[in-house]
């Protein structure tokens, strides 16, 4: 089972690669991590529930992953030609 990469390191990570001057870029990369956060209590309880008896929880969990990849998209981190650099939605 992958180990959970920390919250510290991801949003460190998200830090070194916006302009923190750029008040937008600061706000999407805490609303990033408020997700990551979110995305990861539900998939706790999903484990502990069972899928069966989480079922809305799987479709929260679903529109959290596609703001998710809704935010990483717009930063523009896609396309930036170096293929050997993680996406960020490689690391939840």
């Amino acid at each position: 089972m992958a180990r959970s990469v920390s919250i510290t390191q991801l949003k460190n990570q998200l830090l070194e690669k916006v302009d923190t001057n750029d008040l937008v870029q600061l706000e999407k990369v805490e609303r990033y991590i408020e997700l990551v956060k979110t995305f990861r209590v539900m998939s706790k309880a999903i484990k502990k529930d069972g899928e069966a008896a989480a079922t809305k929880i799987i479709g929260e969990r679903n529109k959290i992953n596609a703001s998710l990849l809704s935010i990483e998209k717009s930063f523009g981190f896609d396309g930036n030609g170096d293929k050997n650099k993680s996406r960020i939605s490689d690391l939840i």
